[in-house]
């Protein structure tokens, strides 16, 4: 007999921009393979700053999709560049609860799935889940792509105290607790010794083997042009993502002539913060090597990966219990990547475990002079460091389903 859940997500086409979408989509995509079928509940794509259809071809039709009413309170309830700060906790999209709320009794009422699962963030997200489990009495399992709350995030005390309360509620509720990354399921169960240490369960983010099957890998033209190209895709956060210290040592080596622009190319793809970005690029003097790009579709987005000689990953030391999703993406891609990140964190050791060893502190100039310098020799040579497929694909999006749809086995099986 065919097991339902009822899949509460934020991030989910048509939005625009946002890596963590691929994981519901995915998961939507893969589990009626294993005898569940997903029911999603996301928001009105009004709730969305940026919209594309690209990505609306890729939810399966056999896949029920409710949206339910939603507004974003910063642009829709802004009186003269103000909204009362109650309005956003414990985030800006507080009104989706209101309306999927009575959506989700609608559509459990109508489906009756064995379970409930939602995704952080939107912290609102599990907000609806936790309401919807206490009126039905339904198996929960809630998601976290990162990690709520941190000593220093969220920075504001009534943002902190708001996520606060939806976390314990959360951990407290929910049969099943589900992360990302060992660091942080490690965290979790650190911070909440009196719930048992079964409620906690890991399932890393991936790739998605579908999406690369229609993309044909380039021919890789640095022979013929002498021209190497890196490539960072996806959001550059100024706190956790910070690359001042790498436009610093590319000024150096620029000045010193180790790199100039006919030899190196790097590509920000999709940063978000591009005035910042650009700021930094002015200050520093590297704007004949380092460009901004702006943002292109998925499909897009993973044959560039394919296509550059080399990928960048930047993470700081305050987000050594995540790693980037597209991570996952640029293993599969089989390029070269420089990691600039903290050695002891999940980021490193996940690359380590797959072969690659192009790890660098990302707040290290004289670091990241010596590691870039070693990266661009062995790109020339042809022996950078590249995962084996065979590793590659114990981290597809498919083989994380599988293991979701376990997990989910369980929780129908004892109703808990």
């Amino acid at each position: 007999m065919v097991k339902r859940v009822l899949m509460i997500a934020y991030h989910f086409p048509p939005l625009h921009g946002s890596s963590g979408m691929q994981r519901t989509l995915r998961f939507a995509r893969y589990l009626p393979d294993h005898g569940w079928e997903p029911i999603i509940l996301a928001p009105s794509p009004r709730a969305y700053q940026q919209i594309n259809s690209g990505q609306l071809a890729d939810i399966p039709q056999q896949v029920h999709v409710h949206r339910a009413f939603a507004l974003d309170t910063a642009r829709h309830l802004t009186l003269m560049g103000w909204y009362p700060r109650v309005l956003a906790l414990p985030d800006r999209w507080l009104s989706w609860w209101l309306g999927a709320v009575p959506a989700g009794w609608y559509l459990i009422k109508k489906y009756k799935p064995d379970v409930i699962w939602s995704t952080y963030p939107i912290a609102t997200a599990h907000l609806i889940g936790l309401t919807l489990q206490r009126l039905t009495g339904i198996p929960w399992m809630a998601d976290f792509r990162d990690p709520m709350v941190q000593p220093d995030y969220p920075p504001h005390p009534l943002t902190y105290r708001a996520y606060e309360y939806v976390e314990n509620k959360t951990i407290a509720y929910c049969s099943s607790a589900v992360f990302t990354t060992p660091g942080t399921l490690k965290d979790y169960q650190a911070r909440f010794l009196h719930i048992p240490a079964a409620r906690f369960h890991l399932i890393e983010n991936g790739y998605d083997e579908f999406s690369f099957t229609s993309i044909i890998r380039p021919v890789n033209q640095a022979a013929k042009t002498n021209r190497l190209t890196l490539l960072h895709s996806g959001i550059i956060y100024p706190s956790e993502r910070d690359p001042t210290f790498l436009f610093d040592a590319l000024s150096t080596l620029l000045k010193r002539n180790v790199i100039n622009a006919d030899s190196l190319h790097i590509i920000l793809r999709a940063s978000h913060h591009e005035d910042y970005l650009q700021s930094l690029i002015d200050r520093f003097e590297i704007g004949t090597i380092v460009s901004l790009a702006p943002p292109v579709s998925y499909n897009e987005a993973l044959a560039e990966m394919m296509a550059v000689d080399g990928l960048l990953i930047l993470q700081a030391a305050n987000c050594n219990n995540q790693i980037p999703a597209k991570l996952y993406e640029y293993l599969r891609a089989q390029r070269p990547i420089l990691a600039l990140t903290d050695p002891a964190g999940d980021t490193a050791e996940k690359l380590r475990s797959m072969g690659v060893d192009t790890i660098v502190p990302l707040d290290s100039k004289e670091a990241i002079m010596e590691e870039l310098s070693r990266f661009l020799v062995l790109l020339r040579e042809g022996k950078a460091p590249v995962a084996p497929m065979d590793k590659i694909q114990s981290n597809s999006r498919e083989a994380g389903a599988g293991e979701l749809a376990s997990l989910l086995d369980a929780m129908a099986e004892t109703g808990k």
